[in-house]
């Protein structure tokens, strides 16, 4: 795989101008500033304390954790969907955390093999750790020459959320499991004034959904190579976009799904606008109690001939890790403390009840105020399982990927077209 980052660019200490862009992304406080030089201070990049789910958990656990350990504080530094582009300008200016925590995907797919972040494999043995994971955490985690990126933290379930009451009201007598049953059922949603499924067709999500859709006739193995070399024209891919573009040309989602966001998906099925999302584990958590008490949550439909027996889900392991910069091997002994810390079961525990969060660490904790999440997982071999293509797409087709979604999702647009932009978004890769 081709990094869309060179070994020299990122290692170079960096010239002028970049290391006077890297220090205001780090100087939104002096204090934090200041604490990449402090080794009684870990400076934390992060996801949560935005409106991510667990935020709240999150600021929580490190408020006990500076009180279990007086002397070590932590700063947080918190970004959003910027969060890896201010990482790697941080890093040329040799001005990096000293921890990230981020998922696996796009840009974070390079940073250990040009020396961004530094393989962590020996921590985790060292530390006793290596049994609180998930084998299978540690496998996405662990990269093609055998180092492990980070330590793994979240993880995602990504099945269908069904509202049984919209579908009942429509006349729909079960949860569709076919493509010919989504096509009737989203017939008969219309009729109501009902959008059939929702999608974030301009965003990540609706991503994720072509791609789950495309592998309809496709093997784990199959997708694997689709989707690490942008090859659509083997028998098994073109199936699975004329299978999307059926269901697409049939009205099976949501009016202008080619221009709808994340927010947008969420807020229709929460809403009761729309009777089916393809929902992950944060997504499932938001589901206010009303509508998740009239939800089913289960796989996507398949159509005749399809390479999975079950209806379809998505589950990763790689949604939050723990990465340790080169700046963070100077502070090893309070990174071990914080990391133990939050690998501690009663930490973990509290990301579960509190905030609905899947882990990807040994846990017998289960969701109990949040059932849709609970539902996900217990659904266990019910359902089969197709690839999340994160791990395998070249990182500079990751935001192209998602400008050929749009186009997908635009109704009219014929199968050889969808192919041909989904292709289009590797040139270069």
């Amino acid at each position: 795989m081709r990094s869309s980052l060179s070994r020299r660019g990122f290692l170079a200490a960096g010239s002028g101008i970049a290391a006077a862009t890297a220090l205001p992304a780090l100087s939104g406080c002096s204090s934090i500033a200041a604490a990449d030089s402090d080794p009684d201070t870990l400076l934390v990049h992060t996801q949560l304390g935005t409106t991510a789910p667990g935020s709240a958990t999150y600021t929580a656990v490190v408020d006990l954790f500076q009180k279990e350990n007086p002397g070590l504080g932590v700063k947080n530094l918190v970004n959003g969907d910027d969060l890896a582009q201010v990482y790697e300008t941080s890093r040329l200016a040799r001005k990096e955390p000293d921890v990230v925590m981020i998922n696996l995907y796009d840009k974070t797919l390079a940073w250990t093999d040009v020396g961004a972040t530094v393989d962590v494999k020996g921590y985790l043995d060292d530390w006793g750790l290596r049994n609180r994971v998930v084998p299978a955490a540690l496998e996405a985690w662990t990269d093609g020459k055998g180092r492990l990126r980070a330590f793994p933290y979240f993880a995602t379930n990504w099945p269908v959320a069904f509202n049984t009451t919209l579908l009942d009201r429509a006349g729909v007598g079960a949860v569709p499991t076919t493509g010919d049953e989504l096509i009737g059922a989203a017939r008969k949603l219309r009729g109501k004034g009902i959008a059939p499924v929702t999608v974030g067709g301009n965003d990540w999500t609706g991503q994720k959904l072509l791609a789950q859709i495309i592998q309809t006739f496709l093997t784990q193995e199959e997708a694997q190579q689709v989707y690490a070399t942008g090859d659509f024209g083997g028998r098994g891919a073109r199936e699975g976009i004329e299978y999307f573009v059926s269901l697409r040309d049939a009205g099976v989602f949501a009016d202008k799904a080619q221009g709808l966001t994340s927010d947008t998906m969420t807020t229709q099925y929460n809403t009761q606008a729309a009777a089916m999302q393809s929902a992950m584990s944060s997504a499932l958590a938001k589901v206010p109690p009303e509508v998740a008490a009239r939800t089913e949550v289960g796989g996507w439909p398949l159509a005749p001939g399809a390479a999975h027996e079950k209806p379809t889900i998505m589950r990763s392991f790689t949604l939050i890790g723990f990465w340790i910069s080169p700046n963070g091997t100077k502070k090893l002994p309070a990174v071990e403390k914080f990391l133990r810390f939050m690998y501690r079961p009663d930490v973990v525990s509290r990301f579960i009840t509190e905030s609905g969060r899947d882990m990807a660490l040994v846990t017998d904790t289960v969701s109990k105020d949040f059932p849709l999440v609970a539902a996900a997982q217990r659904l266990g071999d019910s359902v089969g399982q197709v690839l999340l293509p994160d791990l395998y797409v070249p990182p500079t087709a990751s935001q192209p990927l998602i400008t050929a979604t749009s186009t997908a999702f635009t109704r009219g647009t014929s199968a050889a077209s969808v192919r041909s932009v989904l292709e289009s978004a590797y040139r270069g890769a």
